[in-house]
């Protein structure tokens, strides 16, 4: 998704991070299939993949490397030091329990989607389909979080998303249209919440709100997915969109109170 140029960039580090997203891809590959798929030379892939190894972020396994575990401690650190993880988990999971269906807390990086948390309830649906989602950053405009985020980034910025990531279509549902993109967005300022209503995955809907800071900026937001058949009407339009918008205050209180915690700390 977006990815500015820089004009100082090391091309072995570039290397290194190809032969790791194929080996995501590939689910594990030998030095030739490797080479193969990244039209590089073996020797430069071998080497890549010895110094990995050594880093202890690939292991070899029957003849294929394969991605190492320490990726996910890497990723649990990441995720366990970040401030809205942290102002968010409790009430995503209060959130989740009370409502016994699907609730999310997402931000936005380099223009996607990552996903922070999700707790799931005893009626939600969906659970392959959102566990395989935690694997991958997603694409912003087709879902309930997303927009909602995109709503309150900078219109340029979200030129450059739309840019460089296109508007992939999920369902017949699905926005495609940049015009369409922008009109919803700003009806999404106007009414403080987003919904996805079928934009994603047939048959469920969603509402999600925004995580604001105090000078208005975005840093995430909370959702909640239920089927379509259990979120009509009043539900869909009213009753969850209060539910979800107060959720995100609570989160926004949370941030804030930590961030003066921190403040205090470092006096």
């Amino acid at each position: 998704m977006p990815k500015k140029k820089s004009p100082r960039t090391m091309g072995t580090v570039t290397t290194s991070w190809e032969i790791i997203h194929a080996l995501e891809e590939l689910r594990g590959a030998g030095v030739t299939e490797l080479a193969d798929h990244l039209e590089m030379p073996k020797g430069t892939v071998y080497t890549h993949l010895a110094t990995l190894k050594e880093q202890k972020y690939v292991v070899k396994r029957d003849g294929k490397y394969h991605l190492s575990l320490h990726f996910l401690s890497l990723g649990e650190f990441v995720k366990n030091n970040h401030f809205l993880f942290n102002a968010g988990r409790s009430e995503v999971e209060r959130l989740a329990d009370e409502t016994d269906e699907y609730v999310h807390l997402v931000t936005e990086e380099h223009g996607d989607l990552i996903y922070l948390h999700e707790a799931r309830g005893q009626n939600a649906v969906g659970k392959n389909y959102f566990e395989k989602k935690l694997e991958k950053p997603g694409y912003l405009h087709s879902s309930a979080y997303g927009k909602a985020i995109l709503a309150y980034l900078p219109e340029s910025y979200v030129e450059e998303i739309v840019d460089q990531s296109g508007l992939p279509q999920r369902t017949e549902k699905t926005i495609t249209s940049k015009t369409e993109l922008f009109d919803e967005l700003e009806t999404i300022r106007e009414q403080g919440f987003a919904q996805n209503d079928e934009e994603e995955i047939f048959g469920t809907r969603a509402v999600g709100a925004p995580i604001l800071d105090k000078n208005n900026t975005v840093l995430g937001a909370v959702s909640i997915t239920k089927p379509t058949s259990r979120m009509q009407g009043e539900e869909f339009n009213r009753t969850i969109p209060e539910v979800v918008k107060n959720a995100a205050n609570v989160i926004e209180v949370n941030i804030q109170t930590i961030r003066n915690q921190d403040i205090n700390h470092h006096r």
